[in-house]
């Protein structure tokens, strides 16, 4: 057994209970609309406004996908953010995530576009990844400027399948950071087996996330459902995995990393600490959470400005 007793320090439980105070652990019990409502209101509890100098614009790209596009006040056009929420592709939207945009754009100077991707189980996969794929074709058209891929969860795995499928594309992108992503790793080995019963996220939880988004199809192989499945890691672009060591999705970060430095590529992961799954959210309250979010932030500047530093 796992004793997170000691691996997770006092701040981070004190996190684990405020989120399992809105958002109980056996939520995905719960009908889909119920587990909206629940999330959504945790989002709210959670909400820590925008930094000054940021506005945002909630509009839509050309085939109906809602977008918000955050900007600086005082901006830095070296590159431009497309963000991909998490939230298992059932939960989450524009709002859900919008203070960790509005930081995002606050701290790096880019211009962030964060993509409202159609849900489960209304719209099985590939609808998710279509839209993610729309979004980024979107943003290479309308900016003169790097497009950076950054995402974290669902949204992580949604960034790498755009990256597998946009290599040979004239603007591929210029980076992409995910954060705790599920990218299909083994579920034998590793993190999906001693974290199996982490807080704040199981492997049960993951199982019926992948059934929801499938419509319990087996997809085996799908590399545009799991990227690790991809027989090939060539001319990925420039890549850094941050996940915490509480989860059991941070297996897949390492493995990700391995299979690009092997083909040549520059890929670089992080494992923070005593973090959980979600700690995006605990950016405020947790220290690590706090670090690990201007890990982050540093990483996504570096990958706009074309520098890799790691």
């Amino acid at each position: 057994m796992t004793d997170y007793k000691t691996l997770i320090d006092a701040e981070t439980w004190a996190f684990i209970e405020k989120t399992n105070s809105y958002y109980p652990p056996d939520t995905i019990d719960y009908t889909i609309e119920e587990q909206r409502a629940i999330y959504d209101r945790m989002c709210r509890e959670f909400f820590a406004g925008y930094p000054q100098g940021v506005t945002a614009e909630t509009t839509s790209i050309a085939n109906g996908i809602p977008i918000r596009i955050y900007r600086n006040a005082t901006p830095n056009n070296a590159a431009m953010v497309l963000y991909l929420h998490g939230g298992g592709f059932i939960l989450g939207g524009l709002d859900s995530h919008e203070d960790v945009c509005a930081e995002l754009c606050a701290r790096t100077g880019f211009e962030v576009v964060s993509v409202d991707y159609r849900l489960a189980p209304e719209n099985l996969h590939p609808a998710a990844f279509d839209d993610a794929m729309d979004a980024f074709e979107w943003a290479a058209r309308t900016y003169d400027r790097p497009v950076v891929l950054c995402g974290d969860s669902a949204g992580g795995n949604l960034c790498a399948a755009t990256a597998h499928a946009t290599r040979g594309h004239a603007k591929k992108p210029a980076g992409q950071m995910l954060i705790y992503p599920g990218l299909g790793g083994d579920h034998s080995r590793g993190s999906y087996v001693t974290h199996a019963e982490a807080p704040m996220l199981t492997v049960r939880d993951l199982d019926f996330y992948k059934h929801i988004r499938t419509g319990g199809v087996d997809r085996t192989g799908d590399i545009t459902l799991y990227p690790l499945a991809d027989a090939d890691f060539a001319n990925l672009p420039p890549t850094v995995l941050i996940t915490a060591e509480c989860d059991p999705l941070s297996s897949d970060g390492e493995a990700y990393r391995d299979r690009i430095v092997a083909a040549g590529g520059r890929a670089t992961w992080f494992e923070e600490p005593g973090l959980v799954h979600g700690y995006l959210r605990a950016r405020h309250m947790v220290g690590r959470a706090r670090t690990s979010f201007t890990r982050i932030v540093e990483a996504v500047s570096a990958l706009g400005r074309g520098d890799w530093i790691w």
